[in-house]
């Protein structure tokens, strides 16, 4: 094993212990009422989360958006609001909305406040080039819903 293969392996290691990553994995594992899952390694669980540029672009935008596809965009969101929760104590919910072309919307909100709000496009094709950018991307929109929630409690204070 190389020295690249050793620090590649500690970055993986070190991503998949991530607070917002592990989020996600929570989700997961949340939604898996038979225990289908509970043997498989966190990295195992997050593979259908990435997806790279010519595998994505093989995917058909035609017909009704997976399912499946449908739920891991659900699931996203939903640990980033978790982790908003966590960080700021009220409750936040999310609403999810894709039409059959695969544009839609996905609001992350606590009373009347929208704490992150993406519109979505090309839902078919839905995941993360990465398990660096998946981490990224959901640790921006988390600390984004966070500073929000503690810059406006009147809000979403009912």
């Amino acid at each position: 094993m190389s020295s690249n293969d050793t620090a590649a392996e500690a970055n993986t290691i070190q991503l998949l212990e991530a607070p917002s990553v592990q989020a996600l994995v929570k989700q997961v594992r949340a939604q898996d009422t038979y225990g289908f899952y509970k043997n498989w390694s966190d990295d195992l669980i997050l593979k259908p989360f990435i997806i790279d540029r010519r595998e994505r672009r093989k995917i058909s935008i035609e017909g009704e958006v997976d399912p499946a596809t449908k739920n891991r965009i659900d699931l996203f969101y939903r640990a980033i609001a978790s982790r908003i929760e966590q960080e700021t104590g009220p409750v936040v919910q999310v609403v999810i909305e894709v039409n059959h072309e695969g544009f839609g919307w996905a609001l992350v909100f606590c009373g009347r406040l929208l704490l992150v709000t993406r519109s979505l496009r090309d839902a078919h094709r839905f995941g993360f080039d990465s398990l660096e950018k998946l981490a990224l991307e959901a640790e921006k929109l988390t600390q984004a819903g966070i500073k929000l929630a503690k810059d406006y409690p009147e809000v979403y204070k009912l």
